[in-house]
């Protein structure tokens, strides 16, 4: 396996868990709400209207953030997608559907259900790493850049 080394981000990816971990503890303390992305946008959906605008701005920063931090980082504001847009939107309805099944998103589960120990958060996470992990071994052996 080659490893493509201008990709390899390691302080740029942990600068950004440690920003998703503050957020998700600023939120839990300050309002006892779970930054679980399917429970706050299952909840706009819902029409819930106690907390509706913190939770439409936390969608906003999600939809704006692959326009807004490249302007920042490059000065060209131009999103960056690994595929085409129709690919993008089936891809958030099939995660959409998986986290319905699982209970939780993976931010739900991996950031905020494991650091208050929770059993079911636990299991889930296993489950999602062990599922993209056999997706990329698969599709490496299907597009033929497994070593």
């Amino acid at each position: 396996m080659i490893i493509d080394w201008a990709h390899f981000t390691p302080l740029t990816s942990l600068g950004g868990g440690a920003l998703i971990g503050l957020a998700a503890a600023i939120l839990f303390i300050s309002s006892r709400r779970i930054a679980g992305i399917s429970g706050i946008f299952g909840e706009v959906l819902s029409g819930t209207r106690d907390g509706m605008g913190w939770r439409l701005a936390f969608l906003a920063g999600l939809l704006a953030a692959p326009w807004v931090v490249p302007g920042l980082a490059e000065g060209t504001g131009t999103a960056r997608f690994g595929v085409s847009l129709p690919v993008l939107f089936i891809a958030g309805l099939l995660t959409g559907y998986g986290t319905r099944i699982a209970r939780g998103c993976t931010s739900g589960h991996g950031v905020c259900g494991l650091s208050r120990l929770s059993p079911r958060s636990l299991v889930a996470v296993l489950c999602f790493m062990a599922s993209g992990m056999v997706t990329v071994t698969v599709l490496r052996l299907l597009t033929g850049e497994a070593p």
